[in-house]
């Protein structure tokens, strides 16, 4: 097995590190970190070997992941740049970042990857989009990249103008599940429940909701209507959001995310 590179040791880069390992040897890996002390933390809780520089570890790789943050690429890019060669595959995961820009930098001859997780990775419960030019990789080379990302959650091959709405529907949408959480257990708080427990049912609710929607195959709008009774509580409840215009909200977020990758 050829080695994964990682550059980057920040929480993406140990979400998807945590995940590889459960699917490859660490001896299959080596990693780069900005600081000495993260380069022995992490080999002290894993035993992988480190680089003592970002062009080292691109040297010693072929599957090499960026997982450093957007504004740091430049600089990596620089110090990597003799490194890679048309065997390499570089696997971007800055939003914004488009293969022919990446190329543009590091060569046309290089094999460029995007993928966009997100944090759910960290538990094995990630999303992960992932874009590359397809006659560019071997199936091997395909069946690899799948079990990089498989092995902290669900993974798809998806065409690169959708990269951006990738990081809407999955990217930052975490963080909008979690206010809405935080909201849920509020509205029991209000209602008399302690706040520790109203979270747990809060995020179960969340959490059994996306299953039944993965799980099932029914149209989310199904579900909703199946949870509504006439002139039930549920129907109540959905009404006084639609009042408030609680898909308009997310319609809007969903559109500021977009616009912001686009200007990356």
């Amino acid at each position: 097995m050829e080695k994964i590179g990682f550059i980057g040791m920040g929480n993406m880069g140990r979400a998807i590190l945590s995940g590889v390992l459960k699917e490859f040897s660490k001896e299959d890996i080596i990693f780069s970190a900005k600081s000495p002390e993260t380069k022995h933390r992490i080999y002290e809780q894993t035993g992988i070997e480190y680089a003592d520089s970002n062009a080292e570890c691109a040297n010693k790789s072929k599957y090499l992941i960026l997982a450093v943050k957007p504004q740091c690429y430049e600089e990596v890019l620089k110090e990597i740049r003799y490194m890679v060669t048309p065997a390499h595959i570089i696997i971007s995961l800055a939003p914004g970042k488009t293969i022919e820009q990446l190329k543009l930098n590091l060569g046309k001859d290089k094999r460029i990857v995007r993928a966009m997780p997100n944090t759910p990775a960290m538990i094995g419960e990630g999303m992960t989009g992932v874009s590359a030019v397809r006659e560019e990789l071997s199936d091997i080379e395909k069946k690899v990249l799948l079990q990089i990302f498989g092995s902290c959650g669900r993974v798809e091959f998806i065409e690169e103008n959708l990269m951006d709405a990738v990081v809407c529907a999955s990217g930052s949408s975490p963080a909008f599940v979690y206010l809405f959480i935080e909201a849920l257990a509020d509205g029991a708080l209000r209602c008399g429940m302690p706040r520790k427990q109203a979270y747990i049912f809060a995020a179960q609710a969340v959490k059994g909701a996306a299953s039944m929607v993965l799980e099932s195959g029914e149209h989310p709008g199904v579900l909703k209507d199946n949870v509504c009774s006439p002139a039930g509580t549920t129907i109540e409840g959905i009404a006084v959001l639609e009042e408030f215009g609680m898909r308009n909200a997310v319609l809007k977020a969903s559109e500021a995310v977009y616009k912001k990758c686009t200007k990356m």
